[in-house]
């Protein structure tokens, strides 16, 4: 079963940036599409960026677009988010998620999504 886990997270004053991995094992990221979600305390998981298995398609929340960024490198097995210009709101447990995908696009919806990282919390505060 592939296996994911996230770094990178942590506290950020605003205005700051932060680029979370992914890194999946033991399998590749082969013919995977990737999601990045959020979830705040009390506030459903948002999905708020996604990239297809080429990394020819990305898809973005409008919340983060023009401030994230997400790529992948399938040489390392690692797919990343870069987050600029943080905003106190942007505070959450963030996940990577994966699922098997050879089309050129990507859904950024949870339930299309079989494999999920156990989080990593940023809070973005003064």
């Amino acid at each position: 079963q592939l296996q994911l886990v996230e770094s990178g997270g942590g506290l950020v004053q605003p205005g700051g940036s932060l680029r979370l991995s992914c890194e999946a094992s033991p399998f590749t990221l082969d013919n995977t599409a990737i999601g990045w979600f959020r979830q705040a305390p009390g506030k459903e998981r948002e999905g708020i960026s996604c990239i297809s298995t080429g990394g020819d398609y990305t898809s973005y929340a409008g919340s983060v677009s023009g401030r994230f960024t997400i790529s992948r490198d399938n040489a390392k097995n690692t797919a990343y988010l870069q987050m600029n210009s943080l905003k106190p709101e942007d505070s959450a447990v963030y996940f990577c998620a994966a699922v098997g995908a050879t089309q050129a696009m990507c859904l950024r919806e949870r339930r299309w999504y079989d494999y999920w990282g156990q989080g990593t919390q940023v809070t973005v505060s003064s």
